[in-house]
């Protein structure tokens, strides 16, 4: 079994010239791909400080013009890091001010009285992949960690009740049985299935709550599940959920470890970052962990 280190020392070794890291070799930053590597192999965040657009948000990649869902990330990678105040402050802001089109009273209206195709609340919101469209179910889940872990110590109205929406919007969206699917629940009235990173990364979102029959079944669904996942970026997005909630993750990483070899598999490099950090688990502080 390969160590840690060699797949610190292979994702090294795809760090670009610019300071950042591509998905799959190309020669553009991904803003996900350097966050996840950035946590994972403890590096400078100056490269990601670089793509900051001036309203506080992040792109998707370097050269984009439109904000992305990336932001809640790199929040989340300063946050672990406590680096880059002026920064940090800035895209609080920008999340706060963030809402998927549900927000508008037109597409309530749409949800509520013309388009009863999908079942969810629309009172509830979270946040969309890019600016201005509907909230997702990944993106919200990384807007309210990014919040919550800043305002740990001090959360301000605005925040408590931006979150507050953003959790309802989680649990509305709970699939029958429990996990999450990327989106709704239910789509021309049949139920959707949950998948295991969506379910992951919703249920690192809801570390802090009260645990409600619907985490916990949604947890008990991920629990049981990760024993047959193969995927190696679901796996370890399993892994750094279920240690949140102090389960016992020794026998996943381990396969996890199998799977994943000496990393040169593993093309893309978001997903050799996210593995890195589920191996590291238990060893380092969790960058998506939230103060209770």
């Amino acid at each position: 079994m390969p160590t840690i280190s060699k797949l610190d020392e292979n994702l090294i070794r795809r760090q670009l010239s610019s300071g950042g890291w591509s998905f799959l070799g190309s020669r553009q930053v991904s803003v996900e791909a350097t966050c996840l590597a950035v946590l994972a192999g403890g590096f400078e965040s100056e490269r990601l400080l670089g793509l900051q657009r001036r309203d506080g948000s992040w792109p998707a990649f370097s050269g984009d013009t439109e904000a992305s869902w990336t932001t809640a990330l790199a929040l989340c990678v300063l946050n672990a890091m406590n680096d880059g105040d002026s920064a940090r402050k800035r895209a609080f802001q920008w999340l706060l001010e963030e809402r998927g089109q549900e927000a508008d009273f037109l597409w309530r209206w749409k949800f509520r009285i013309a388009d009863r195709n999908v079942r969810f609340n629309p009172e509830l919101y979270g946040w969309p992949w890019d600016a201005g469209s509907a909230s997702w179910v990944i993106p919200t889940a990384f807007s309210l960690v990014a919040i919550k872990q800043y305002t740990a110590c001090s959360r301000p109205e605005a925040a408590e009740k931006r979150t507050r929406l953003g959790v309802g919007m989680l649990l509305d969206r709970v699939c029958i049985g429990g996990g999450w699917n990327s989106g709704n629940s239910i789509v021309y009235g049949v139920p959707l299935r949950p998948h295991v990173e969506a379910t992951a990364i919703a249920l690192m979102a809801l570390q802090d709550e009260r645990r409600t029959s619907s985490i916990q079944t949604s947890l008990e669904w991920l629990k049981q599940r990760s024993e047959s996942v193969e995927s190696v970026e679901s796996l370890s997005w399993s892994i750094l959920s279920l240690f949140l909630y102090q389960q016992p993750v020794g026998q996943l990483q381990a396969k996890l470890a199998t799977l994943v070899g000496d990393g040169r598999v593993i093309r893309n490099n978001a997903t050799l970052a996210t593995a890195i950090l589920a191996l590291k688990c238990g060893e380092m502080i969790h960058p998506f962990a939230v103060m209770r």
